[in-house]
């Protein structure tokens, strides 16, 4: 890490735990402002900035500065940040399914955009400095959150989540009963499973290339699903829009740190 930056990683209290898979932090004091690229991971998060936002590339390849609060939905295509200033962050990860009692809409509608919530948590504070402090006032007001909202999840959306994550085969279904558990798929997770499926194999190379254990990109491709180099080629053009060797050699900071979080299911529910 650079000289002051630290991410951290918090785990939420057993009442939000079906539906927030972690809160972390993160902050950069004297961030290099280089354009960053962030991999998806397959779940919905809310950050909160708390010093400078990041400002974000366009379609059109401008970039403005995002929202301080954002709802950052699932991603499908490529996304590109820069630091203008000081970082300091606080976010929640929430599960694939589980932001869509928190968002209150149809979580396809934030695929591949970052939603303003600045109104939604006007007079929200966290304390700057303290990534414990942050994460524990985030988590108290997502509990409150899902005390008021009645927050639940989706069994046979949550089944299918699983199986797409731990790479088995999904529940048998009638094709009448899979065109509905389909359309309840994408409500709840933004995204159809198959594609839900392609992003988790994806984010499972960087758990090969980036874990302790590091293997070469090619050997942690094919760790992680794929059947040969341009296979993976092609979900990195996707995903991030760019080779696997241009990530490593630019990517630095929050995108880095993101990225070797391990997401590999630990065998709990």
């Amino acid at each position: 890490m650079g000289q002051g930056e630290r991410y951290e990683e918090f785990a939420p209290p057993p009442s939000l735990r079906p539906f927030v898979r972690t809160l972390w932090t993160y902050a950069a004091p004297e961030p290099s402002g280089a354009v960053q690229r962030i991999a998806p991971d397959g779940c919905p998060e809310l950050v909160i900035d708390l010093a400078a936002p990041y400002e974000e590339a366009g379609e059109d390849g401008v970039f403005g500065p995002q929202p301080p609060v954002i709802f950052a939905g699932q991603m499908t295509r490529p996304m590109a940040i820069r630091p203008v200033g000081p970082v300091e962050i606080v976010a929640a990860r929430f599960e694939p399914d589980g932001a869509r009692d928190f968002l209150g809409s149809p979580l396809i509608e934030a695929t591949d955009r970052r939603l303003d919530l600045v109104a939604r948590l006007a007079g929200f504070s966290a304390p700057s400095g303290d990534p414990a402090g942050q994460a524990a006032a985030l988590s108290d007001w997502l509990e409150g959150q899902r005390r008021a909202g009645g927050w639940r999840i989706d069994p046979a959306v949550r089944a299918e989540v699983s199986a797409a994550e731990r790479e088995t085969e999904a529940p048998a279904l009638s094709p009448a009963d899979r065109r509905a558990q389909q359309r309840r798929f994408r409500d709840r997770v933004g995204v159809a499973p198959r594609t839900l499926r392609s992003v988790f194999r994806f984010r499972r190379v960087f758990d090969h290339a980036m874990g302790q254990d590091a293997a070469p990109w090619l050997e942690a491709g094919l760790a992680a699903g794929y059947f040969d180099q341009p296979q993976m080629a092609r979900d990195f053009r996707r995903f991030l829009g760019c080779t696997a060797t241009e990530w490593a050699r630019e990517q630095m900071e929050l995108a880095r740190q993101l990225a070797s979080q391990s997401y590999k299911p630990d065998g709990s529910d």
